[in-house]
């Protein structure tokens, strides 16, 4: 039982940021399909802090620094986004499926290439890094969580109350139903579409971050954060672009993906069904669950469509 709400909390926390982070750039009109990419390029950048830094300065300081560096480069590597959608106007699921390629090809040449200075370039390069998180996790009694599960509560209610309790979050929200209205009151629609991707970014990168030093001390980056970022767009449909709703989707896609990791220590390795089945369920499932209730899903007016202000 434990084991299963500790896997559940961890996936959760990734999920729900990343969906969060979905949220803010649909909110503000623009479709984020690159959260995929984000979370492989923020996940990247967190743990390389974490790699250059580790027993060199105290803990503390390396995880806060491996934290920001995630966020933060998660949130460069959006503008990507911010300025083919924004600027130039360009298709907003071509630029984002782009990205999400780009993300992993980039990260596996990184990897190598500092794997092979650090080897002295002898023998091939991998694209493993290798690190301690002990600094990320945390014991009370039987239940072990890490770090990210206070950052995603603290975000969680940040961002709600950014998005409803604010004026900023109303002018981001206009920009996503009605830019033209928007614009008409003197709100810059083009600053608040960025500042929504970037925010996606900040979140996406971070998520990428949570999702992948909790649970091992090797990641091999080739294979990116398998899936993940677009199953948190599935979250963030499901979860209807509001912040409670899509951490009450998060939690409940993350327990069918805590399945895989408990089914040879429960009753489940009785059923003998192959582990792959269980890495399945939550994409199934969110299938499922979206062919339902997508035509009752009430996804701002205006995403994916490029705002231009001489055609109002």
């Amino acid at each position: 039982m434990f084991l299963l709400l500790k896997y559940t909390l961890l996936y959760a926390v990734v999920l729900m940021l990343v969906a969060l982070g979905g949220m803010f750039s649909e909110r503000s009109g623009v479709i984020n399909i690159a959260l995929e990419g984000i979370m492989a390029i923020g996940g990247l950048a967190g743990v390389l802090v974490l790699v250059l830094f580790q027993g060199a300065l105290p803990a503390a300081t390396v995880v806060a620094f491996s934290i920001l560096a995630s966020a933060v480069v998660g949130m460069l590597y959006a503008l990507l986004l911010g300025f083919s959608a924004i600027t130039l106007k360009a298709d907003q699921t071509i630029g984002g499926t782009a990205l999400n390629m780009l993300a992993t090809a980039a990260a596996v040449v990184i990897v190598k290439a500092y794997n092979n200075g650090t080897s002295g370039g002898n023998g091939s390069a991998s694209s493993k890094l290798n690190y301690s998180n002990s600094d990320f996790i945390y014991t009370a009694g039987p239940l072990t969580f890490n770090i990210f599960l206070i950052v995603g509560v603290v975000l969680l209610i940040a961002a709600y109350i950014f998005l409803y309790k604010t004026k900023y979050g109303l002018r981001l929200r206009s920009c996503g139903e009605h830019p033209q209205a928007a614009d008409s009151v003197g709100i810059n629609v083009y600053k608040w579409r960025y500042t929504g991707v970037m925010i996606s970014g900040f979140l996406g990168g971070l998520g990428g971050f949570a999702y992948i030093v909790p649970s091992v001390s090797t990641w091999n980056f080739e294979v990116g954060v398998t899936g993940f970022g677009f199953l948190a767009l599935a979250v963030m449909i499901f979860g209807q672009w509001k912040p409670f709703r899509i951490a009450g989707a998060a939690v409940f896609f993350a327990l069918f993906k805590s399945l895989a990791n408990i089914a040879d220590a429960t009753f489940l390795a009785n059923l003998g069904l192959s582990k792959n089945i269980y890495d399945m369920m939550p994409f199934i499932a969110s299938m499922l669950i979206l062919a339902f209730t997508s035509k009752n899903s009430q996804a701002p007016k205006a995403e994916g469509i490029p705002y231009d202000k001489g055609a109002r």
